[in-house]
């Protein structure tokens, strides 16, 4: 007779299922190895937390804009290119900028002439006037002539020193590293001042902001303490968090800005993450991660009894804290478990052998 064979995981569901004993008892209780290493099931402090979903930020981003007049002729960059800091994103034609910088060098070499000429003119007419060959007044021309040609050299060195910025306004790049994330401008495009140019974003500083009810943001601010969920499960500690001073009038919510770390988290300006913050502390039963046991969607663990018996038991896990899983119901205080499923698992084999024999 031909036999219908279960798939491979509804039938560790279904030994599972059937060796925890409908989650209540231990499956199976047998002698275990000695050196079995247990924990001691406890009631442990931990936070008391809330869960909200933010929208990710780029902490650095920007549109650059034209600070002279120009044509386009160099846009190395496109859209979700990567460039670094300092590296050329848009460059003008800068003949009238250089042309403009000439006449202003020309003219500070005239104005230092010229104020040299009048501190000679002032020196020789205050000599004679110490000799009292000469009349006060013309002592006083001098001087306000000096004086004037030291002020059109200051506004001579101003001049150059402002061409020179335009020559310099005809090569942006970029103030950071990160990705190019639009062009507004094409090659061979004519430019005007404050004209938008690329926007870009650095990836290396990320934020979440998050909108929290008012009822919650009492016990946020005091904690100043949140976790983010990464896409590939990890959780991530804020490096800070800072709550708005004032509610939205409309949604009557605070919006709270979580701080990530500088660490490559795999998140992206504009996804949604998950942000767990602490709201208190409260005594739960936890356990290490690495004892349970998972089959699909059920979870269990190997308890070893006072008498030294392990068996299998299901078990109802919650919030995960670091290396550690709350325990919702299936233990109790002072249950012993084994740390270790596989040693526990084989311990129970060679038990029910030797009791087999």
């Amino acid at each position: 007779m031909a036999l219908r064979r279960l798939p491979l995981a509804a039938a560790l569901v279904a030994a599972l299922a059937l060796s925890a004993c409908s989650g209540s008892e231990d499956a199976a209780p047998t002698s275990t190895d000695p050196g079995l290493q247990t924990f001691a099931v406890a009631p442990a402090s931990a936070a008391r937390e809330r869960s909200w979903d933010g929208v990710v930020q780029a902490v650095h981003q920007a549109t650059l804009a034209a600070q002279t007049a120009g044509r386009v002729v160099e846009l190395p960059f496109d859209v979700n290119d990567v460039v670094k800091a300092g590296d050329v994103v848009v460059r003008f034609t800068d003949v009238e900028q250089r042309s403009g910088r000439a006449q202003a060098e020309a003219a500070l070499r005239a104005a230092r002439a010229q104020a040299a000429e009048a501190e000679a003119d002032q020196r020789r007419i205050a000599d004679l006037a110490g000799r009292q060959l000469v009349a006060r007044s013309q002592l006083d021309q001098a001087t306000a002539r000096r004086d004037a040609a030291r002020a059109a050299l200051a506004a001579a060195e101003a001049g150059v020193k402002q061409a020179g910025e335009q020559v310099d306004y005809t090569v942006v790049r970029a103030p950071y590293s990160g990705l190019v994330t639009q062009r507004h401008v094409e090659i061979g495009e004519t430019v005007a001042p404050g004209q938008p140019l690329v926007s870009g974003l650095s990836l290396g500083q990320l934020r979440v902001e998050v909108q929290v009810p008012q009822a919650d943001i009492a016990a946020i601010r005091e904690h100043k303490a949140a976790t983010i969920r990464l896409a590939d499960g990890r959780d991530v500690l804020a490096r800070e968090v800072i709550v708005f001073p004032a509610a939205n009038p409309q949604t009557h919510t605070f919006t709270v800005r979580v701080e990530l770390p500088e660490m490559e988290t795999g998140l992206q300006p504009g996804n949604t993450a998950k942000v767990r913050f602490k709201l208190g502390e409260a005594e739960r039963l936890l356990i290490p991660a690495t004892a349970l046991v998972r089959r699909s969607e059920i979870a269990a663990v190997y308890v070893v009894s006072p008498e030294g018996r392990v068996g299998l038991r299901q078990i109802r896990v919650g919030e995960v804290f670091g290396d550690r899983v709350e325990v919702i119901a299936g233990l109790a205080t002072g249950e012993a478990v084994a740390l270790d499923p596989v040693a526990a698992l084989v311990a129970q084999r060679a038990a029910r052998e030797a009791a087999d024999e």
